[in-house]
């Protein structure tokens, strides 16, 4: 028997539902050392009372020191093993806007960004766009043609968009072009294996009518492309934890993980407030609530300390009006630490608490790095926290007679 047969075996349906507040790389570092985490320097009293009634440890998104995107680190969150089920950031973006990818698609997640005269990238996200100024621009994409390919172009959010070819024979493992820093000209895409070698082909010559199309464009004058991906099979929410899971969530790729696992889409939100407010209207509708907070995340990318302090704190405020539903478990973590300090995705562990009245409560007087370090939890792989959430909302049977 492995790890999901087990526990869709001790699953069981009753009215206790689980919440998990996930605020995107909310792991951090000093600046300097033996300074504060941006979330030991920001004011939290809300989630530092919690601490005190709950339980703390460290999640590990895949493995020690290893650094996970945004996919994985969700997909272990949600209880999939990242490494068994590997899906593509395309295949996320494109879920997330309601595109259903068939057999025969390859769906890329692409970012505007802007180049010198070289071609060099100066901004890998084309001063993060408006996303009513770069939907205008995806529409002038939609003039490239490549003959044996069907191809759409769809605007996401801000700086990045979907682009689905559809065709015989193509296949998802290829290389991004985002070379990850600024002063360096766009890769080109490059194939994994002969599966992938048609979509390399059909991705160069994209790129190549797209940089001409974009040349006349003062900030998204190009682009890169990242994520591969064709569409994965993966168990349901509803088949493997007996939960109808509902989820909140502003940015379209994280709604894309979500449906890919069996959650309903609820609400059209634009704020945390806002995410709160569509708990509160559908409460009574669904046993677990995903509900994303990605700005932590983004500021963390920006590099900007003081932003992110302020976004965890923006989180904290939100916190009593979750506690008013009095859910059975709440659990609250992020998907992978992005510290200011890196300005970039990490491998370092997340602090993760789970409030339940079957909480064994323990030491930690706070919510942050330090104390969940010496958590009653432990350090733990993320693939593991959603038994932990069901178990301690009384959902799992015990195993054996």
């Amino acid at each position: 028997m492995d790890f999901h047969d087990m526990i869709q075996s001790l699953a069981v349906r009753n009215n206790n539902k689980i919440v998990m507040l996930v605020s995107d790389g909310i792991g951090g570092l000093p600046m300097t050392p033996g300074g504060k985490t941006e979330l030991e320097a920001a004011d939290t009293p809300h989630l530092d009372a919690l601490a005190k009634v709950g339980v703390q440890g460290m999640s590990l998104p895949i493995k020690p020191g290893i650094t996970p995107g945004s996919g994985p680190g969700h997909l272990g969150l949600f209880g999939y093993d990242p490494m068994t089920f590997v899906i593509g950031r395309g295949a996320l973006e494109a879920a997330g806007i309601g595109f259903a990818c068939g057999p025969n698609d390859v769906a890329v997640r692409c970012n505007f960004c802007t180049v010198g005269a070289d071609g060099k990238i100066t901004d890998r996200r084309a001063g993060r766009i408006p996303t009513e100024e770069s939907a205008e621009v995806v529409k002038t994409l939609r003039a490239v043609k490549i003959p044996g390919v069907e191809i759409f172009v769809e605007p996401v959010k801000e700086h990045r968009f979907v682009v689905v070819f559809r065709g015989e024979g193509l296949g998802g493992n290829v290389a991004d072009t985002d070379p990850q820093v600024t002063g360096a000209l766009p890769l080109d895409p490059a194939a994994h294996d002969e599966a992938g070698q048609k979509t390399a082909e059909v991705a160069k010559e994209f790129f190549n009518q797209a940089k001409k199309i974009l040349a006349v464009q003062p900030k998204a004058n190009c682009l890169t492309m990242r994520g591969f991906a064709k569409r994965p099979n993966l168990p349901g929410y509803e088949e493997l934890y007996k939960l109808k899971a509902a989820a909140i969530a502003v940015y379209p790729m994280y709604k894309g993980l979500a449906s890919l696992v069996g959650m309903d889409l609820v609400g059209q939100p634009a704020t945390l407030e806002e995410e709160v407010e569509v708990l509160h209207e559908n409460y009574e509708k669904y046993d677990f609530f995903f509900v994303h907070f990605k700005y932590t995340d983004s500021r963390g990318e920006d590099g900007d300390f003081d932003a992110k302090v302020k976004m965890i704190e923006e989180l904290d405020k939100a916190v009593p009006r979750i506690m008013e539903l009095k859910p059975s478990c709440l659990v609250v973590t992020g998907d992978h630490s992005t510290p200011a300090k890196m300005a970039s995705h990490s491998f370092h562990p997340v602090p993760t608490l789970i409030v339940s009245d079957l909480a064994r409560t323990d030491a930690c007087q706070a919510y942050s790095e330090t104390e969940s370090s010496r958590g009653g939890l432990g350090h733990f792989e993320a693939k593991y926290l959603m038994p932990q959430a069901m178990a301690h909302a009384g959902r799992l049977e015990k195993f054996g007679a």
